[in-house]
C-alpha cells in the first residue's frame, strides 16, 4: 500500500505545482469527436493516454460498445460485451473464474486472465474475478499495433475500459432485474455535484443466481466510487475505487466421449458441491491528474494499486490419457481435486504529456510518456491426482463419477497434496513518443517507438530455487492516413510488441520474452451523411516465443514456438434509413502455428500450419433495433444473430467444437421519461452450442434457452 500512497502524494504535488495554468480551451475536445463518430456521449475529459484524435483520423480500427449497446443488450460482465465485436474470440476462462479472449487470434498466458486497460492503465492483471460492467461507461476494443503505446501488449488489439467517473452532473440510475435460472440483479449508478468544486458517484451491485449446470452457481457484489476535486480552473483529481466479491462454483464444463460432443446432458455438472464456491475478492484504487497548461498542452498523471485474490477447492477431469478411466469404459470419470490460492498485486505509474505545434507549416501532434509497472503473482497450488489405471485400481481410487448418472459425495473428498508454491515477480520501466504530422488537410503520418526495460524474476518456494533475468527492446510504430473525403478515410499502420513472459518452467528455467510484429490496412467511411459508420481492414500478425500451459505442471507454462494471424474484418454502427438502429460485425480470422513442435500439454505434436485453438475462421455479430412511439410512451423492439464457425477444441489433435447460430429477441418499453421496462429472451432456439475448450474432457456448453426483464429507473 505504501507505493499506492507515494503515487498519491506525487500526484497531489504535481496539481499543486500545475495551479497557475491557462483556462479549459474551447476548441473540440476529443470526446465530442467521439459523440459524433459513435454516438457515445463522452463529457470533461480527453481520451486517458491516447491524444487528440478523431476515430476518424485514427491510423487502425477501433469498435467501441457502449452504454446504448449495454443496455439493449441487458450486458453485466465484460466478457458478454466483447461477444458483439466478432474479433474476439472466447478463450479458456479458467471454470468461469476469469475474463480470457482473443483479439484476432491471438490470446495471452493461459495461466493468466486476459490483460485489458482500466482507463488507460494495466488494469486486468490478477485473480480477481469476472469483470462486471456496472460501472463501466464504455468498452473500446482497440486493434492493431498498439503496443507502442501502451506495452506488454497483445499484437492482435487491446481492450481498454473507460470506467463511470464523477462530474458535475447530478443525475442517477436504479436497475432492478430477474430471469430465467432463478437470476435476481441490482445495480444503481448516482452522481453528486458538490458546487462546481467536488463530485462524488457513487456505484454498485449485486447479483445471486444459479445455472443451467446443476448445483452451480454465483453470488457478485461490488461497490466503485469515484471522486472528483477541481484544483482549478485547469486542473482536476480523480480518485476511483474498487471493491468486488464473488463466490462461484468451479466448472471445467462438459466432456467429448470418444471426441463426440452432446452424449452427455450439457446440464449435468462433474465436480463436487462439497467443494464449495471458489472465492474471487479485488480491492483496487486509481488516482489521476489532468491539467492543462493551454490550449495546446496538457499534462495526464495516474497511479493505480490492486490486489486480488482467488481461493477454494475443486474437482475437476483428470486429462492424462493413463489416468483417466473414461478413456477405457466410456462412463467413468476420473477426477482431481485441487485447492487454489493465487494472490496478485499490481501498482502502475504512468504520466504523459500531450500538445500540439506547427514547423514549417506541418502541424505536429505529440505524445510524450513514460510508466512504471510492478506486478506479483502468487500462487500456492494443492492437488489430488488418480493413479494410473489398472486391473486392480478401484472407483475410489480413482475419484469416480459416473457421466451418466452423476452421484455426488460418492467418495470422501481426497485431500489434496503439496504441487505448486512459487512467486514470479515482473518490473517494468517503459517510455514511449508519438508524433502525428498533418502533411496536408488530407494527409497525416505517424511516426513513434516505446522503449522497455523488464526485470523478471522467480522463486519457488516449494525448493527455495530463484532464477532472474532482465531484457530490454526498443519496439518502432508508423502509420499513415489519408482523407479521401469527409466520408472516407484510407489508413496502413506497422507496430512491433515486446512483453516478458512471466514465470518459468516447472524446472525452473525462465522464459525468453514475447515479440510480436503486426501490419494492417482499412478505411473507414460514414453512410447516409454520417449516421452510418464503418470500417474494414486487412491485418497480418506474427509473434515469437508463445506459451502454452503445462497441465502435468499446473501453474507453470512451457514454450510453443512461433505463430501468425491474418484476416479482414469489416463492422457498421449507426442508423439505416428508417431510423433502424444497426449494428453489425464480420471477422475472418486465421490463426495457426507457424513451427513445428512437441505439445507439451498433451505429448502431441503441434505441425506448422495448424489452428490456434479456440479461434473461429468466421464470426458474425449482428443486431438491429427500431424505436416507435405509441402515444406518449415509446416501444423499441429488436434482435439480434451471433455466428461462431467452428473451432479446434484441443492442441495438437482434430478435436473441433462446432459452429453455432444464436438468435435474440428484445424490447424495451419507456412508460414514461424516467422509467423503462425491459425485457429479452437469449438463444431463442434452444441451440446446444460450446463457447470455448481446452480439452475434450473441459469443455465449457453455452447457455440453452433464457429470459429475463428488468425495470430501469433514472431521476
Amino acid at each position: 500500500m505504501s507505493r499506492f500512497a507515494f503515487g498519491l502524494v506525487s500526484l497531489l504535488l504535481a496539481g499543486t505545482a500545475s495551479l497557475p495554468g491557462t483556462a479549459w480551451a474551447d476548441e473540440e475536445q476529443p470526446g465530442d469527436a467521439l459523440e459524433a463518430e459513435g454516438n457515445i456521449i463522452v463529457t470533461g475529459q480527453r481520451q486517458a493516454y491516447r491524444g487528440d484524435f478523431t476515430l476518424r483520423e485514427t491510423p487502425q480500427a477501433i469498435t467501441q460498445i457502449g452504454q446504448e449497446q449495454i443496455d439493449a443488450n441487458n450486458l453485466t460482465r465484460l466478457t458478454d460485451a466483447l461477444d458483439l465485436s466478432a474479433s474476439v474470440a472466447r478463450q479458456n476462462n479458467f471454470g468461469g473464474l476469469w475474463d480470457a479472449y482473443a483479439v484476432r487470434g491471438f490470446a495471452g498466458d493461459e495461466n493468466l486472465p486476459s490483460g485489458y486497460l482500466v482507463n488507460g492503465f494495466n488494469g486486468g492483471r490478477g485473480f480477481g474475478g469476472t469483470r462486471d460492467v456496472a460501472g463501466v461507461e464504455r468498452i473500446e476494443i482497440l486493434k492493431g499495433p498498439n503496443a507502442a503505446l501502451f506495452g506488454r501488449g497483445e499484437p492482435g488489439g487491446t481492450v481498454n475500459i473507460v470506467t463511470k467517473r464523477a462530474d458535475f452532473d447530478n443525475r442517477g440510475r436504479i436497475n432492478v432485474q430477474a430471469g430465467s435460472f432463478d437470476r435476481r440483479r441490482a445495480d444503481a449508478d448516482v452522481n453528486i455535484a458538490v458546487g462546481d468544486v467536488a463530485a462524488v458517484r457513487l456505484i454498485g451491485f449485486y447479483e445471486k443466481s444459479d445455472s443451467f449446470r446443476r448445483t452451480v452457481g454465483s453470488e457478485r457484489v461490488g461497490f466503485l466510487p469515484s471522486f472528483l476535486l477541481k484544483l482549478g480552473e485547469n486542473t482536476t483529481v480523480s480518485y476511483d475505487l474498487e471493491l468486488t466479491r464473488q463466490e462461484a462454483d468451479f466448472d471445467r464444463g462438459t466432456v467429448a466421449i470418444g471426441g463426440v460432443l452432446g452424449r452427455v446432458s450439457r446440464r449435468d455438472f462433474f465436480g463436487e458441491p462439497g467443494d464449495g464456491p471458489i472465492e474471487a475478492d479485488a480491492t483496487g484504487h486509481q488516482v489521476q491528474l489532468d491539467h492543462k497548461f493551454s490550449e495546446d498542452w496538457s499534462l495526464l498523471i495516474g497511479t493505480q494499486y490492486r490486489e486480488t485474490r482467488l481461493e477454494g477447492f475443486s474437482t475437476e477431469a483428470e486429462l492424462a490419457t493413463g489416468r483417466q478411466r473414461l478413456f477405457r469404459d466410456g462412463r467413468s470419470l476420473s477426477r482431481q481435486r485441487r485447492f487454489r490460492l493465487y494472490e496478485g498485486e499490481h501498482f502502475v505509474v504512468r504520466g504523459e504529456i500531450a500538445g500540439r505545434f506547427a514547423t514549417d507549416g506541418l502541424t505536429h501532434r505529440v505524445l510524450l510518456g513514460v510508466d512504471y509497472d510492478e506486478f506479483d503473482n502468487s500462487q500456492l497450488f494443492l492437488r489430488f491426482r488418480p493413479p494410473s489405471i489398472g486391473a486392480a485400481t478401484t472407483a475410489l481410487a480413482s475419484n469416480d463419477i459416473d457421466v451418466f448418472n452423476p452421484v455426488y459425495g460418492r467418495f470422501p473428498l481426497p485431500a489434496p497434496g503439496p504441487q505448486t508454491n512459487r512467486l514470479d515477480q515482473q518490473r517494468a520501466v517503459g517510455a514511449y513518443v508519438q508524433d502525428q504530422i498533418s502533411i496536408t488537410d488530407s494527409l497525416q503520418i505517424r511516426l513513434g517507438g516505446r522503449f522497455d526495460d523488464i526485470t523478471v524474476e522467480s522463486l519457488n518456494r516449494a525448493n527455495n530455487t530463484a532464477a532472474s533475468r532482465s531484457y530490454n527492446r526498443f519496439s518502432p510504430q508508423a502509420g499513415i492516413v489519408y482523407t479521401a473525403s469527409s466520408a472516407v478515410s484510407f489508413y496502413a499502420a506497422y507496430g512491433e510488441g515486446f512483453r516478458a513472459n512471466l514465470g518459468a518452467t516447472a524446472a525452473g528455467t525462465l522464459f525468453d520474452p514475447e515479440t510480436s510484429k503486426s501490419a494492417e490496412i482499412g478505411a473507414k467511411f460514414g453512410l447516409f451523411d454520417d449516421a452510418l459508420q464503418g470500417t474494414v481492414s486487412l491485418f497480418t500478425l506474427s509473434k515469437s516465443n508463445v506459451l502454452a500451459a503445462d497441465p502435468a505442471n499446473p501453474g507453470f507454462s512451457l514454450p510453443i514456438g512461433k505463430a501468425r494471424s491474418r484476416g479482414l474484418e469489416v463492422d457498421l454502427m449507426g442508423k439505416l434509413p428508417g431510423d433502424i438502429d444497426l449494428w453489425f460485425s464480420y471477422a475472418y480470422v486465421d490463426a495457426e502455428a507457424r513451427e513445428d513442435v512437441a505439445d507439451l500439454n498433451f505429448g502431441l505434436p503441434i505441425r506448422r500450419g495448424d489452428r490456434l485453438i479456440n479461434i473461429p475462421r468466421h464470426t458474425v455479430s449482428l443486431q438491429a433495433s427500431r424505436a416507435f412511439d405509441i402515444g406518449d410512451t415509446k416501444l423499441t423492439v429488436g434482435g439480434g444473430v451471433q455466428h461462431v464457425g467452428t473451432r479446434l477444441g484441443e492442441t495438437g489433435t482434430a478435436f473441433e467444437l462446432p459452429d453455432y447460430t444464436l438468435v435474440r429477441l428484445f424490447a424495451a418499453w419507456k412508460v414514461i421519461e424516467n422509467v423503462e421496462i425491459f425485457a429479452d429472451v437469449t438463444n431463442l432456439f434452444d441451440t446446444v452450442y460450446y463457447t470455448n475448450s481446452f480439452a475434450q474432457l473441459w469443455v465449457q456448453p453455452g447457455t440453452p434457452r433464457a429470459a429475463s426483464v428488468a425495470l430501469r429507473l433514472s431521476f
